[in-house]
């Protein structure tokens, strides 16, 4: 089944509900009062963040959770393991976003034990290499090594070769390029279900990105720029289909549910990816709502609630 039929009314700004815009406000508010943002070493940024001391709030850490790691192209990757409370009915393979420069599997936890809770899913989340120290196609070469080990061993040790692939971001970039890589250099087609939520899946930079501006709710146009840089430092080129996936041929993709927000610079990667992923004759369903923010299922709300719910039924159903 393919829903991508929309109300033009979500884009206008009577459809966004008043506690999204008390989000998109708080978020701005914080976001002005750093200054430069990208002003401290990334080191420093990071650690920040995984101590909790950042900008947003870090999750609580999951009971379920465990750190081990698999065998990767330039050494061990480490990856966080969240059980479901009975028998894994699936195992979903997570991509955190953090435009290929921040962000860990560590802060997405909020999200990702959710889906163990809910869906009765396995979660495999991936710490693939960052940019600029590590810049592509180090990140792509992990995720792509992590889902081959799933293949290898996630029958035996899990229980189940029923799975799904997703991320937020530039995690939804590489879980899309992680399909690709996976149907052209292995003849492998393992994956039955795909979330992509807010992607980045043109690099070149989509209207909606070149077009955003200053202000900066969550992402701006210079963030997206400069996390571009960065994970293409060295030989990455924006035309590459490995590197924007909305380049790639789609045929053979699993069923996708795509989620973005209408107050998402990225806006129009989703737009476009959805369309070309059903023109590719693959089972499409795309979400757009009213005012959200960049991965606003990263903030409370009412759309929020509303977007994991769904997401809950997509990977629960699959």
């Amino acid at each position: 089944m393919s829903k991508l039929a929309l109300d033009a009314a979500v884009f206008s700004d009577a459809a966004v509900a008043p506690d999204t815009r008390l989000v998109n406000d708080a978020i701005v508010k914080a976001l002005r009062a750093l200054g430069e943002r990208w002003a401290a070493p990334l080191p420093e940024i990071r650690a920040a963040r995984l101590s909790g001391t950042g900008t947003f709030p870090l999750p609580p850490e999951s009971p379920r959770a465990r750190v081990e790691t698999i065998p990767g192209p330039r050494g061990p990757v480490p990856v966080r393991i969240l059980m479901p409370d009975g028998a894994p009915k699936g195992v979903y393979l997570h991509i955190h976003g953090g435009g290929w420069t921040v962000g860990s599997a560590r802060e997405n936890e909020g999200l990702t034990s959710r889906i163990a809770a809910n869906c009765g899913l396995a979660v495999v989340s991936v710490d693939y290499a960052l940019a600029p120290e590590e810049p592509y196609p180090a990140g792509p070469d992990d995720c792509e090594a992590a889902a081959l080990w799933l293949v290898n061993e996630g029958p035996a040790r899990f229980g189940t070769q029923r799975f799904a692939i997703g991320g937020e971001s530039g995690g939804a970039t590489l879980a899309a390029a992680t399909l690709r890589r996976l149907r052209d250099r292995h003849g492998l087609s393992p994956f039955a279900a795909a979330v992509l939520t807010s992607g980045c899946f043109d690099l070149r930079l989509t209207p909606s990105v070149r077009n955003w501006g200053e202000l900066p709710l969550v992402l701006n146009t210079e963030d997206i720029a400069r996390f571009v840089g960065n994970y293409l430092r060295l030989e990455g080129r924006a035309d590459d289909p490995d590197v924007s996936p909305l380049l790639a041929s789609l045929k053979g993709m699993p069923r996708a549910l795509f989620t973005v927000g209408t107050r998402d610079p990225l806006l129009d990667d989703t737009l476009f990816m959805a369309n070309a992923w059903l023109a590719a004759g693959n089972a499409t369903e795309l979400d757009v709502y009213a005012g959200g923010c960049h991965v606003f299922i990263g903030f409370p709300g009412t759309i929020t609630d509303q977007a994991l719910k769904r997401i809950d039924a997509f990977l629960t159903g699959f």
